[in-house]
């Protein structure tokens, strides 16, 4: 058994402080994770810790082997666009648990965790966005209309938020913004009529970088998982910005001097080969990693379970109907991330499950029934109910697959 250093009660505070505040920070996947990692590093340090969690802060409390006690409140915003400090912070944490590093040098281990850049330029992240949309598009309209279309939303949702990143001020109502600028290029440009599809279809691949799906599985996870309050507040802000999205492609139309009728639902004839859509997946998942500032190492497990969750959904949703075919594949997709995951080298479980979980299309439902409904068309009633039964199966079977994998300290 190895040794276990004894850390001073300050030096471990402010340890114990900065790293709850990153976890929280990319607590995409959910908070619950997060005071596990806490506590076991407190204990390799011989000292315990405990945390009162909300997504976006935590009151810490850290006890000493002499039994001396401090508190503090740690802020941290979920979100899940900094994936490479994800990526850093799983083979830290094993060396903490480990006992392979003091205090001070896992201070500055977290301190350069904290502070290093975005691994990506600004161009790439453009790009990375500008792919997401692009693998997804075949999705809602195989045609080669909705890819060029995409091409072009897509370069202006991109745009927004690679400047968002240079002015803070700007993510404040980021989602609001991009719908609203998608909204009126779309009405004015694309919208010319039903052969070429609705303008819903024609703008979600477009905006699916900024519908909060991630959110909505994460809270729904929390609530199975009992944690009511964070999962009660994370399912209030996903809708929130669901309503910002909405509101945008609203004002989009009013400024376009369009008629909210104009919103209608209807998908064009496909004219897409089948070799474009299982490309599609590739680019996806390329712009998956760039978007979200993924390592590239690791491209080949994400294409995997890309394509894992693709075929398993596809195949059992002919089984049993799209909310049994979305169980399966979210059981079947944590159960293969939690096994990849294993060992501290591996990628963490939170980014192997992303492009998987995103290809289950959850958060879209939501914004094609709001917009649908503000179009006067009765059908979004059936995405919003579609959005409450899949979101809900897609939340539990992630529960199930890691519960039927997870083995004891995997994280």
């Amino acid at each position: 058994m190895e040794q276990r250093s004894v850390a001073d009660l300050d030096a471990l505070t402010a340890f114990l402080a900065r790293l709850a505040g990153l976890l929280l920070r990319s607590s995409g996947e959910g908070a619950h994770l997060v005071e596990r990692a806490v506590a076991d590093s407190a204990r390799a340090f011989g000292g315990a810790a405990s945390l009162l969690l909300v997504p976006e802060a935590a009151v810490l409390t850290v006890t000493a082997a002499d039994g001396g006690t401090r508190a503090v409140i740690v802020h941290g915003f979920p979100e899940v666009f900094r994936l490479d400090q994800v990526a850093a912070l799983k083979p830290f944490l094993a060396d903490v648990r480990a006992g392979r590093t003091g205090i001070a040098e896992a201070d500055h281990r977290l301190r350069g965790i904290e502070a290093a850049p975005a691994p990506y330029p600004w161009w790439l992240k453009f790009l990375g966005i500008v792919l997401f949309a692009l693998g997804f598009a075949p999705l809602m309209q195989p045609t080669w209309y909705e890819i060029a279309t995409t091409a072009v939303l897509g370069a202006l949702a991109a745009t927004l938020a690679v400047t968002a990143d240079r002015v803070p001020r700007l993510h404040r109502f980021l989602p609001l913004a991009v719908s609203t600028v998608v909204s009126v290029v779309t009405i004015e440009l694309f919208a010319d009529g039903p052969a070429h599809g609705g303008p819903v279809l024609l703008m979600l691949p477009a905006l699916f970088y900024f519908v909060p799906g991630d959110y909505l599985s994460a809270a729904t996870a929390e609530l199975v998982a009992g944690l009511i309050t964070t999962g009660a507040i994370r399912l209030v802000y996903s809708a929130f910005l669901l309503v910002q999205l909405y509101v945008g492609v609203l004002l989009g139309v009013l400024f376009a001097g369009a008629s909210p009728h104009t919103l209608f639902d209807v998908a064009a004839r496909s004219d897409l080969p089948r070799w474009a859509l299982f490309l599609a997946w590739i680019v996806f998942t390329a712009g998956t990693l760039f978007a979200f500032a993924i390592p590239l190492r690791f491209f080949w497990p994400l294409l995997l379970l890309v394509y894992v969750a693709v075929g398993v959904q596809s195949a059992f949703t002919k089984l049993a109907g799209e909310t049994g075919g979305t169980f399966v594949a979210a059981v079947v997709l944590a159960a293969a991330a939690t096994l990849i995951a294993r060992g501290p080298r591996r990628p963490p479980r939170l980014i192997l499950i992303l492009p998987g979980f995103f290809t289950l299309t959850v958060g879209s439902l939501g914004m094609r029934g709001l917009t649908t409904l503000a179009g006067g068309h009765v059908e979004g009633f059936r995405d919003l109910l579609k959005l409450v039964t899949v979101v809900t199966a897609l939340a539990l079977g992630l529960v199930v697959g890691e519960a039927l994998t997870q083995g004891r300290g995997d994280t």
